[in-house]
């Protein structure tokens, strides 16, 4: 399993970002993905999930009506649209595969 974030970067407050995970070594359209964070000094923090077919998703309550997340099975993609972002979301964000997860890109909220 291999899962590789990018998109992340310094943003100031009230603005948006894409974050995209890149994923191969499994069958892609057969499994639920999500979306986790970690923020400075604090643990994993899960904040979105969708299935494998993309019609089902489920987020924490901090990032609803904010965070879109989503998937193309036909690029082996997984997406999550930041809107409205606040200087709490920052952290490095994650997407994983049950336990498996990738290297994380940073997300920075701040003017």
């Amino acid at each position: 399993v291999r899962l590789v974030e990018s998109g992340g970067g310094l943003v100031q407050p009230g603005g948006s970002l894409r974050l995209s995970c890149a994923a191969s070594g499994f069958v892609f359209s057969s499994y639920g993905l999500t979306w986790a964070r970690q923020a400075p000094g604090k643990g994993l923090e899960w904040i979105a999930f969708i299935d494998h077919s993309g019609g089902s998703t489920i987020y924490t309550d901090s990032v609803k009506g904010r965070f879109t997340i989503s998937r193309d099975n036909a690029k082996n993609t997984m997406y999550l649209q930041m809107n409205n972002l606040r200087p709490e979301d920052t952290g490095v964000y994650y997407c994983a595969k049950g336990e498996e997860k990738g290297q994380g890109t940073q997300v920075t909220v701040s003017s």
